[in-house]
């Protein structure tokens, strides 16, 4: 019985000694947890559920606060009104001088009377015309005051696909709307100017444009002119992401050439042109289906004299490569009559190279084709 008394209590102390180190010693581990990461599209690794796209793609440049200030200061308001005085068309345009002269499409003050002039800081003025051209839809205003902030023209060639730019206007008359978007595309013939010698060789963008916007300005992020906004494709009437502008090389030259003469002077080489097909490339043993044919030669033209001939593809013009008939078109309008060009084209599979070919005008009866 002692025994039993005796292995009990031994028992119960090491019991309670093994509870006391067990209290003293043992640190229980500190449960795991696991943070779960923000659900994800399937495949979109990139872009949170539930997230608008504009917030997560690739931001427009910061400088763009910065560039929309610099513009839209540049950018103005113009209604068109009859002789009674009623509005019939209105649209935007771009100070690109300090003593107020206004760039503008054709379209924005065709058939006007009267042309007011709102500021972005809502000072009213009165412009005349100094002169238009439908064939590039462009025109050129003129409001007598000074110290305007303008803008600077850009080298529209150098722009680039995929680059950013900003459009400025006053779409609906609202007036200093600023939207960004990337280039497209360039070059780009809608067939939406009339007549032979209609230049359409525009800039693409998805940049927003609405009908008011006409004349407005496409600047690139250091806030340059490279473009006039001038078109948009749509079924709707709105907007629907195919928006077109002028480019800035060719506007600088037409606007140049209004504001010296009135109107303005175009050279042609008088050829007819068609787009390359990959027939007439493997035919003519060209490298890469790319430049402009030549259909026919006008007697006694620029092209004639400096022995260009049917068949042949012009490839460039002073270095500047020609892979449409769009820009060989803006290419030879950046040129006065008088004024001499280098051609690169190709002939039989072999390429050659005239230097100072002279443009005639376009009044000359021999150059009595599309350039």
């Amino acid at each position: 019985m002692r025994n039993i008394f005796v292995n009990a209590l031994v028992a119960l102390i090491s019991s309670s000694f093994s509870f006391f180190l067990f209290q003293q010693y043992f640190q229980p581990a500190a449960p795991i947890t696991v943070e779960s990461p923000p659900a994800r599209l399937v495949d979109h690794e990139e872009a949170p559920v539930n997230t608008n796209p504009r917030t997560w793609a690739q931001h427009p440049p910061a400088d763009f606060v910065a560039t929309s200030k610099l513009v839209t200061a540049a950018v103005v308001n113009i209604n068109t009104l009859s002789a009674s005085g009623y509005r019939i068309s209105s649209g935007s345009g771009v100070i690109i001088s300090s003593d107020g002269y206004i760039i503008t499409n054709h379209h924005v003050v065709e058939d006007g009377s009267s042309f007011e002039v709102t500021l972005y800081n809502k000072r009213k003025l009165e412009a005349h015309l100094i002169g238009s051209d439908a064939t590039t839809d462009l025109a050129l205003l003129k409001v007598e005051a000074n110290n305007f902030r303008s803008l600077a023209y850009g080298d529209s060639d150098k722009v680039e696909v995929g680059q950013w730019v900003m459009a400025v206007g006053n779409p609906f008359n609202l007036s200093s709307t600023v939207t960004a978007g990337i280039v497209s595309a360039k070059a780009r013939n809608i067939n939406i100017l009339r007549g032979s010698y209609a230049i359409e060789s525009f800039i693409q963008t998805d940049a927003v444009v609405n009908p008011g916007n006409s004349g407005g300005a496409l600047v690139n992020e250091q806030g340059e002119l490279i473009g006039i906004n001038t078109a948009i494709i749509s079924e709707s009437g709105g907007y629907e992401g195919y928006s077109f502008a002028i480019p800035a090389n060719l506007v600088r030259k037409v606007i140049r050439d209004i504001r010296e003469f009135g109107e303005v002077q175009r050279a042609v080489l008088g050829v007819g042109i068609s787009e390359v097909t990959d027939e007439i490339a493997a035919d003519n043993a060209l490298p890469v289906v790319a430049g402009v044919y030549i259909t026919n030669v006008s007697r006694e033209s620029s092209a004639a004299e400096a022995g260009l001939r049917s068949g042949d593809v012009i490839i460039s013009i002073n270095g500047i490569k020609t892979n449409s008939v769009p820009e060989l078109q803006e290419q030879v309008a950046l040129f006065r009559p008088g004024d001499r060009i280098s051609l690169e084209f190709y002939r039989e599979g072999q390429k050659y190279r005239r230097d100072n070919v002279t443009l005639k005008s376009l009044d000359r009866p021999a150059a009595s084709f599309r350039q």
